[in-house]
């Protein structure tokens, strides 16, 4: 069990040491650009990605909120049980987030999203949606890229295939973002 241990945490920073920095550095400034115009930001995934998206949120709605000259607009797509059940009912699975975008995205509004595979439908669905209604979309992957590679505008990949690895890159990524706002002055004024 030691060395299994061991070697998952070598791995993992091997992961968390190739991560793309100079695109990340690009989407905190996207992100600036979003609340500086008071866009809102959609940030949705499935599994554990859904939990990183209720995580990020909360992250960035309080947090980095607590410390800027105005608040974010964000709202994680996952979080609201009685709608998504109704979409999964009344339509597919496959439209749980373009048919809440319908609903509340509007053109310059930006859509975070995270999948390891790249290839969820529903996502997939989704990007297709912002791609044609102007909605900016950023996609964290991992290696395999799928098709979110092709759909957002800006990938940020995690050179692995492993869920747990990727998602946890994943999230640092969103901590990243979110603590460049709690701890950086010059990204907390206008």
């Amino acid at each position: 069990m030691h060395d299994y241990i061991k070697n998952y945490i070598a791995v993992q920073k091997e992961t968390l040491d190739q991560l793309p920095r100079g695109k990340v550095g690009d989407v905190v400034q996207l992100f600036k650009q979003a609340l500086d115009n008071g866009r809102q930001i959609f940030v949705f995934g499935n599994g554990g990605s859904a939990a990183n998206a209720s995580h990020f949120v909360t992250d960035l709605g309080k947090g980095s909120s607590d410390k800027t000259y105005k608040r974010f607009r964000c709202i994680s797509l996952n979080d609201n049980v009685s709608w998504i059940t109704a979409l999964c009912n009344d339509y597919s699975y496959n439209d749980v987030f373009v048919r809440q975008l319908m609903n509340l995205a509007m053109s310059g509004d930006m859509a975070f999203v995270m999948s390891v595979s790249g290839n969820s439908p529903n996502l997939i669905k989704a990007l297709e949606w912002c791609r044609q209604n102007g909605i900016y979309s950023i996609a964290l992957v991992g290696n395999k890229k799928g098709r979110l590679n092709e759909l957002a505008d800006i990938v940020l990949e995690v050179n692995d295939s492993h869920y747990g690895r990727v998602e946890d890159a994943h999230m640092t990524i969103c901590h990243i973002i979110a603590y460049a706002f709690m701890e950086i002055p010059a990204l907390q004024n206008p």
